[in-house]
């Protein structure tokens, strides 16, 4: 209750210290011993600190449905995504920035100490107007749109951002130039949240060292063409996971608008001489016990947006991820493994103009087909899965 009652305070804050003043003294001066020593709870000189403050509930709720080759295996009422957030300035050239995730477990990573479930929590210093440094737990400056949205508004992730490590702990700096169409950022950051012991455990390979340095430093340009029509944002990414195992990391992101229509492209490639994401090493595991050196992937993915109506858009995202195996003992097989590939057709409807809330109708349909040599060696098959989920998006803004 106290919770609330904070809540409650902070949102009549300014009607009690402006509207309300003239009736607290009626009362006070002759009923009340202790005029003088009446005060608000937050000091009027810190409440306009509030005008550059947002709290925000990212909220996803709906009815799930869940599909295996065509069977049905469960439906269930399902809180897709909550995250809270607390953002804004402290000072003229601060901002910071909180999200912690309530669909995680909070266990705190052995190499950041800070819990997985908290997505960010950092400062930004404006060293210019078009300059500014980040120090604390950041979102990795990937190229790529689908990183780029809000959580609550993807149903469903291809692999790569599926199972990263998206928020990591560093410092990084952005410049914008003058023209403000381009900007520039580069981070500096841990390869993951994990010790290499605690990523990897028994799965790490004999001959593989951990690296003393497991950084990771990302490099991202944005750009802005034809009035905004057309905007880009690539990113080049290089993790130091062991002595003699790096990634290499490529996003490329395409965004195209036009009158009620928005089209997405992102071009994914990541070489992981150490299997970070696991895909690859989860399909050769029945013959090899280790994490996969030299795993590839890459993956296409398309986002269209119809706004049909002022209360209707309509979506269609394509995606597809190829997985590959390029430290294959067996020189003569082919190092591609599997394709994956993804279809999510939704239609959304607004009902408010005023408030951003969403109730949405999505299906997620996802195909895995794998290479007869992965068939044959080590035991895969093919097979689809399928996900129906209606229910509302909404970042909820209550402060």
């Amino acid at each position: 209750m106290k919770k609330y009652y904070i809540y409650f305070l902070i949102a009549f804050l300014p009607i009690m210290a402006s509207g309300q003043t003239d009736h607290i003294e009626k009362q006070t001066s002759e009923g009340n011993l202790f005029k003088d020593t009446i005060q608000p709870i937050i000091p009027v000189s810190k409440q306009s600190l509030l005008r550059d403050i947002d709290v925000i509930f990212n909220s996803r709720m709906g009815y799930n449905s869940y599909f295996t080759d065509g069977n049905h295996d469960l439906s269930h009422f399902n809180v897709d995504q909550l995250r809270f957030e607390i953002k804004g300035k402290i000072h003229d050239k601060v901002y910071f920035r909180f999200r912690n995730r309530y669909t995680r477990d909070p266990i705190p990573g052995n190499l950041d100490n800070i819990s997985r479930s908290i997505d960010l929590a950092f400062l930004r210093i404006d060293l210019s107007k078009r300059t500014n440094i980040s120090v604390g737990k950041l979102c990795a400056d990937w190229g790529g749109y689908e990183f780029d949205f809000n959580p609550i508004d993807i149903l469903t992730y291809n692999d790569i951002i599926e199972y990263a490590d998206n928020f990591l702990v560093g410092a990084g700096i952005s410049h914008t130039l003058k023209n403000g169409n381009h900007s520039f950022s580069f981070q500096l950051l841990n390869s993951r949240t994990k010790t290499y012991e605690e990523q990897y455990g028994k799965s790490a390979p004999p001959s593989v060292t951990p690296s003393e340095y497991p950084l990771a430093m990302v490099g991202n340009w944005r750009g802005k063409f034809f009035d905004g029509k057309f905007e880009t944002t690539y990113s080049y990414s290089f993790f130091n996971e062991a002595k003699g195992a790096h990634m290499n990391y490529i996003a490329l992101g395409n965004k195209f608008s036009a009158k009620n229509f928005v089209l997405y492209y992102d071009f994914q490639y990541s070489n992981e001489g150490l299997d970070r994401l696991g895909i690859v090493s989860n399909i050769i595991s029945s013959q090899y016990p280790y994490a996969a050196k030299k795993a590839v992937y890459l993956e296409n993915w398309i986002r269209a947006e119809y706004l049909a109506t002022p209360k209707i858009n309509l979506l269609m995202t394509v995606m597809s991820s190829n997985q590959s195996w390029k430290d294959n003992p067996d020189a003569n097989a082919n190092c591609k493994l599997s394709t994956s590939f993804g279809l999510i057709p939704t239609i959304q409807y607004m009902p408010f103009n005023d408030f951003n809330i969403k109730f949405y109708l999505g299906y997620t349909a996802r195909k895995y087909n794998y290479t007869k040599y992965a068939e044959n060696t080590f035991g895969v098959k093919d097979y689809s899965t399928g996900l129906v989920s209606l229910g509302f998006i909404a970042p909820l803004l209550v402060l």
